[in-house]
């Protein structure tokens, strides 16, 4: 059943998000804080090592880099379209009108950031974009049940941290696992496997961000790098109708 994967992997999400807010009474704030900052500290280390995967092989023996101009082309292009469209406000204001429909006493201060942090953190990662597309090429859903096991664990944590935004954030998860599988089945024939590597690599540069951000004051525009993600499908386009270009 093609969508299986987002389904579980959604519900994992909610079941650690409850479980999170169960607990998140009963724990002192210094503890709240140094369980977010253990959170922030894996996340950095997930999103370096997918990054590291991607941008290093072994060429003759010796270790080499690939795609990095790639990964500058695209984080930068994606930054400017991002920041054209100003993703990360939108996001907060998705966030604060879904605060709206919460109580108060639910709610919480943090609950803008915690929906921005989950949301990125869950969607933007490798495991998110490699999972749904093998979900809706092959019906494939290893990779999004392993994944549905790792958010169920952040989620757990983030929400002890932050509140009741992370269990809303499982809404734009399910809008982009489930949309990114049903266009696979569109567009999965003409995705190459140097192509999903590329993709997966810049989301793993995001997830290195926003593990940065969760251990420091300031903030990292993630939000606004997410079209970066997308753009090695543009310059593979590019490569096909220009060959002699560098990336």
């Amino acid at each position: 059943m093609h969508g299986l994967g987002t389904l579980v992997n959604c519900a994992a999400i909610l079941a650690g998000s409850l479980v999170g807010l169960l607990i998140r009474g009963g724990l002192p704030k210094r503890f709240e804080e140094t369980i977010f900052q253990a959170v922030g500290l894996a996340v950095v280390f997930i999103g370096l090592g997918g990054a590291l995967s991607g941008l290093l092989k072994l060429s003759d023996g010796a270790l080499t880099t690939q795609y990095t101009m790639l990964m500058v082309l695209s984080l930068v292009l994606g930054a400017v379209i991002g920041e054209a469209l100003n993703i990360e406000k939108g996001l907060e204001n998705l966030g604060t009108r879904l605060k709206k429909r919460v109580p108060e006493k639910y709610a919480g201060s943090s609950f803008v950031e915690g929906f921005v942090t989950a949301s990125m953190l869950f969607c933007i990662g490798a495991m998110a974009i490699v999972g749904s597309l093998e979900d809706g090429l092959t019906g494939s859903h290893s990779v999004l049940f392993a994944k549905s096991v790792l958010d169920g664990v952040s989620s757990v944590l983030l929400s002890a941290s932050l509140g009741v935004g992370v269990m809303v954030s499982v809404l734009p998860v399910l809008i982009y696992q489930g949309g990114i599988t049903l266009l696979a089945q569109l567009v999965g024939p003409h995705l190459s496997n140097d192509l999903i590597l590329q993709m997966s690599c810049i989301g793993s540069v995001l997830i290195f961000a926003i593990g940065l951000n969760m251990l420091s004051d300031r903030k990292l525009k993630v939000g606004n790098l997410l079209p970066a993600i997308f753009l090695p499908i543009l310059f593979a386009v590019l490569k096909a109708c220009f060959p002699s270009l560098p990336f």
